[in-house]
C-alpha cells in the first residue's frame, strides 16, 4: 500500500520549510477574505454603493470557495500539486490587484470570486500536501503550523485593515496582499518540491465521500461545531458594546488576546493529536458549549468575559487542528477530495451559523445566538463521540 508521504523527502529533509510557505499563503488568504469587513464604509463611499451590497464581496468569496473546494481534486487530477498549489497562490495575487485597481462594482465583485476559488482550492489540498512532506506522525503539527498562519490573520485583518484604511486608503490596504501573496509564492517554488499526482482509476468524488459513514458522522460533527462557533463569534463585537460595554480599546486588546490564545491553542495540541484524537474532538466542543453558557451567565462582567473569551480563543482556534489529523487518518488515500468535501462543509456551516445567529440576534436577543450556538457545540460533541466508535469498530 503507498504511503501517505513521500520517503525520499523525510530522508532529505524534514521539508517544513515548504509548510511554512504555506503557512504564509494560508495567513495572507484569511486576511484577505476578512479584510473588508474593518473597510466597507471607505469602499462603498468610493465605490457610490451601499454598504449592504459591499459586504457582499464577502459572501461572493465563501460561495466561490465551496464550489472549488468540491472540484478541484477532479479537475487537477493530472496535474503536479506543486504548480496547482502556486497557482492558487497567483490567483491570490491576480485577486488582490483586481481589487485595489477596481474602478466599479463589478471588479470588485470579480477580484473577490479570483479569492473564493483560491481559498477554496488551497485549503483543499493543504492537508493532502502536508501528508506528503512529513512522516505521518508529524502530520498534526504541519497542520498545526496551517493553523496558526489562520489564527494569526484572524486576529490582525480587520484592525490592520482599519489602521492602514485610515492612513493610504482601502485600495492601499488590500495592495498589501500583493507583495505577501509574492512572497509566499517564491517561498513555494524554491521550497516545495515536485509532488506527482497519484495514480488513481478514477478521481475521488467529495460528495460521495459522504456515502461512508464514518465520514457523514465526522462531517456532521464539523458542520455543527463551525456552525456553533459562527453563531456566536460573529456577532461578539456588539455583545461587547452593548452587554459587556467596553470601549474600543478593551475591545481590540480582548479580541487580540483571543487571536494570540487560538495561536497557542494551535501549537499545544499537535502532540496530544498523536494519542488522544477523538478525546479532543469530543471534549473541545463541549468546553466552548460551557464558555458559551458562562458568557450568558457572566457576560455583564468586564474580566470574566474577557477571560471566558480568551479561553473560546484557545479552543476554538485549535479544533480544526483537530479535525484535519482526523481528515488524514480516515482518509488516506482520499485526502484531496476529503479536503475538498471539508472545506465545503465548513465554509457551508459558517455562512449558515452567521446567518441563522444574526437572525436570532436581531429577533430573539444576543442571548438566542450564544444558546443555539450553545446546542450545536453540544451536537458537535455528541457527533465526534459516535465517529469515535464507528473508528474502533473499523478496526481490524
Amino acid at each position: 500500500m503507498e504511503t501517505t508521504y513521500d520517503t525520499r523527502l523525510v530522508e532529505d529533509r524534514a521539508a517544513w520549510g515548504a509548510v511554512l510557505s504555506m503557512a504564509l499563503c494560508v495567513s495572507v488568504l484569511i486576511a484577505s477574505e476578512f479584510m473588508p469587513v474593518s473597510l466597507l464604509s471607505p469602499l462603498a463611499a468610493d465605490l457610490g454603493i451601499t454598504e449592504g451590497r459591499t459586504g457582499q464581496a464577502i459572501s461572493i468569496s465563501g460561495a466561490f470557495a465551496v464550489v472549488t473546494s468540491l472540484l478541484v481534486a477532479g479537475l487537477t487530477r493530472r496535474i503536479d500539486r506543486r504548480l496547482v498549489v502556486t497557482g492558487f497562490t497567483l490567483l491570490l495575487i491576480v485577486s488582490g490587484l483586481t481589487v485595489t485597481f477596481a474602478p466599479n462594482y463589478a471588479f470588485l465583485m470579480v477580484g473577490r470570486a479570483l479569492l473564493g476559488i483560491a481559498i477554496g482550492g488551497f485549503w483543499s489540498m493543504s492537508t493532502a500536501i502536508v501528508m506528503r512532506l512529513v512522516p505521518q506522525d508529524m502530520v498534526p503539527k504541519g497542520l498545526a503550523m496551517l493553523n496558526a498562519g489562520n489564527a494569526i490573520a484572524a486576529t490582525i485583518a480587520a484592525p490592520l485593515g482599519s489602521f492602514l484604511g485610515a492612513y493610504v486608503g482601502w485600495r492601499g490596504a488590500f495592495f498589501l496582499v500583493v507583495p505577501l501573496g509574492l512572497l509566499a509564492l517564491v517561498w513555494q517554488w524554491t521550497s516545495l518540491p515536485a509532488l506527482p499526482p497519484r495514480r488513481r482509476k478514477r478521481p475521488g468524488n467529495p460528495l460521495a465521500l459522504l456515502g461512508r459513514l464514518p465520514v457523514a458522522t465526522g462531517m456532521a460533527s464539523i458542520m455543527m461545531l463551525f456552525m456553533g462557533q459562527f453563531a456566536l463569534f460573529t456577532y461578539l463585537r456588539p455583545f461587547l458594546e452593548s452587554v459587556t460595554r467596553v470601549d474600543i480599546a478593551a475591545l481590540s486588546a480582548i479580541l487580540l488576546a483571543m487571536g494570540l490564545a487560538g495561536v497557542l491553542g494551535t501549537l499545544c495540541i499537535g502532540r496530544l493529536l498523536r494519542t488522544r484524537l477523538f478525546s479532543i474532538l469530543i471534549v473541545i466542543p463541549l468546553v466552548m458549549a460551557a464558555l458559551a453558557a458562562a458568557l450568558i451567565a457572566l457576560g455583564a462582567l468586564p474580566v470574566p468575559t474577557a477571560l471566558l473569551l480568551v479561553a473560546w480563543g484557545f479552543f476554538g482556534t485549535a479544533a480544526p487542528v483537530g479535525w484535519g489529523t482526523w481528515l488524514s487518518r480516515t482518509l488516506p488515500d482520499d485526502a484531496e477530495a476529503g479536503g475538498g468535501l471539508q472545506v465545503a462543509v465548513i465554509q457551508l456551516a459558517i455562512t449558515g451559523g452567521a446567518a441563522i445567529g444574526g437572525t436570532l440576534f436581531d429577533t430573539v436577543g444576543w442571548w438566542g445566538a450564544f444558546i443555539f450556538g450553545a446546542v450545536l457545540l453540544c451536537g458537535s460533541a455528541l457527533a465526534a463521540f459516535a465517529a469515535s466508535h464507528l473508528a474502533r469498530r473499523s478496526q481490524p
